[in-house]
């Protein structure tokens, strides 16, 4: 052995002492040298996993072959150390306790869960100035407009916030700013242009569509860089200025200046955290180095003379790395948007609009967030308890059956009271509460197999059920809720399935 295998005692200079022989006084019989030293070193042998451990024990001790051949008449130390191992039964001690990596404050998972859901109420304001005759699918004025950006920037958004967060995890808070200030007004301009693409819709509803881009723009930036309080005062005066509406008559142009001071707010406060001033001394930068570049100069020819054994390769995350969490949103955005608008977009009639399970599913985010940390920290302590991968498995299972039954139960409440608070919504029937359930559940298993680094999967399997729901959408398949109901309790029983597979192994809980 190369040195002692004893840690240090915390606070102390000193190597644990393993007890010494007692020493028999005259007359006393001798004891069994072996039931001697098994009683010595009772602890050790008994928390030790293989015998191998016993003989380092022994070895650090001081005992050399010739002596344990002599007082023990066993070989060498490790003959002795399984005879050891065989003769003390197991007791492993519970390890100290720990600070709970995954514990998060249910207010501020709450507080992001109104946020997300808050900016609906901008529609409210908006209606009046949205009048005009049906859509070509029967749904209101300028409907289709607003979805189509909403849409394409929710998309965009997604995989400019993963690779925003992969770059504050890689401890570079000013390459995260660069990747917003580059992302953000890029998919501000997509989602109008995808709302511009829409003929035949008011005025009115391609200037709130560019408005409701650069809001989502501008609200990804501040919840990137855990700025939620911030958007949270942004959205007040929309906010307030909405429910005012609801009880007193408002004017056009109040409606119009409140929408506009929340979002110039949320602008505003998002290019403050950005380093524009950088941004902007970067890109000349790099303007002026092009136009003064000669021949044979810059980058490529650096590149051509390192050498054949380093390899050129991008510093940072990769591009191809967010692509899936941007189909994972497309996935699920359009299993809510079939949730909200399925029945009327296979030709039913307007009053079918589901708009209280999609405020729902989007408040339920907000607690969504704080269960899937409650099943990290318990599948946590469930590793640290189980004597054996069946046992982890088992408490594993039990930890991920409450934290879904508790979101399913957050869930169907906020549903009841959408859709008892919201002005014609249609009755909550079994089909319906069924269908919003699984889909909640959908959401919430892909996004735990989100976290722990599945995402492929989960967006191949969201992806898939909103393009099965798509083409009987297309195609007339079925009744719309019958199709919607099997194809969410398909997709959520894959996604359990694959929970149960991949996440059932301790390895995937490191």
């Amino acid at each position: 052995m190369s040195g002692s295998l004893w840690l240090k005692i915390p606070g102390g200079d000193t190597l644990p002492a393993i007890p010494r022989p007692r020493r028999t006084g005259p007359g006393v019989p001798a004891a069994d040298p072996m039931d001697e030293l098994a009683e010595r070193l009772g602890p050790f042998i008994a928390a030790a996993v293989h015998p191998d451990e016993i003989a380092a024990v022994l070895e650090s001790d001081g005992m050399t072959d010739e002596h344990i051949r002599l007082a023990y008449g066993r070989h060498d130390s490790f003959g002795l150390a399984e005879e050891l191992y065989a003769r003390v039964p197991r007791s492993f001690p519970e390890p100290a306790e720990t600070p709970d990596p995954w514990k998060v404050s249910l207010t501020a998972c709450l507080l992001r869960g109104v946020i997300f859901a808050l900016p609906g109420l901008a529609y409210i304001l908006g209606a009046p100035l949205l009048e005009g005759p049906p859509d070509r699918l029967g749904l209101p004025a300028g409907t289709l407009t607003l979805l189509a950006g909403a849409l394409i920037g929710w998309v965009w958004d997604q995989t400019l916030s993963h690779r925003a967060y992969s770059w504050l995890g890689l401890g570079d808070r000013a390459a995260a700013g660069r990747t917003l200030l580059v992302g953000a007004p890029a998919g501000a301009l997509l989602g109008s242009a995808a709302a511009l693409a829409v003929p035949g819709s008011p005025a009115f509803s391609y200037v709130f569509a560019a408005g409701q881009a650069l809001y989502v723009g501008a609200a990804t930036v501040l919840l990137v860089l855990g700025r939620e309080r911030l958007l949270l005062c942004a959205l007040l005066p929309m906010a307030g200025g909405a429910v005012l509406s609801l009880t007193v008559g408002m004017a056009t142009p109040l409606r119009v200046a409140l929408l506009a001071v929340s979002l110039l707010a949320a602008c505003t406060l998002a290019l403050r955290e950005l380093p524009l001033a950088a941004g902007v001394r970067t890109a000349g930068r790099r303007i002026r180095d092009r136009v003064r570049r000669g021949p044979g100069e810059g980058p490529v020819r650096w590149r051509m003379l390192r050498g054949a054994e380093e390899e050129f390769a991008p510093r940072g995350p990769r591009l191809a790395d967010s692509v899936p969490f941007g189909v994972f949103g497309l996935g699920t955005g359009l299993l809510v948007l079939y949730a909200a608008l399925g029945e009327v977009l296979a030709g039913g009639p307007a009053e079918a609009v589901a708009a209280p399970s999609a405020v729902a599913l989007t408040l339920s985010m907000g607690p969504a967030e704080w269960l899937l940390h409650r099943f990290r920290s318990g599948s946590l302590a469930g590793l640290r308890a189980a004597r054996s991968s069946r046992a982890f498995w088992g408490r594993m299972l039990l930890t991920l059956a409450r934290c879904l039954a508790s979101y399913l139960m957050v869930l169907l409440a906020l549903g009841i009271a959408g859709t008892l608070l919201w002005p014609g919504a249609p009755g909550l029937t079994g089909v319906r509460v069924a269908t919003l359930l699984l889909l909640g559940a959908v959401m919430w298993t892909g996004l735990l197999l989100q976290s722990f680094g599945a995402v492929r999967t989960a967006a191949g399997v969201c992806a898939s059920a909103a393009a099965a729901q798509s083409l009987a959408l297309l195609t007339g398949f079925g009744q719309p809720r019958l199709v919607q109901l099997v194809v969410a309790g398909t997709a959520a029983a894959v996604l359990a399935a694959l929970v149960c597979v991949l996440l059932g192994r301790a390895t995937a809980h490191r």
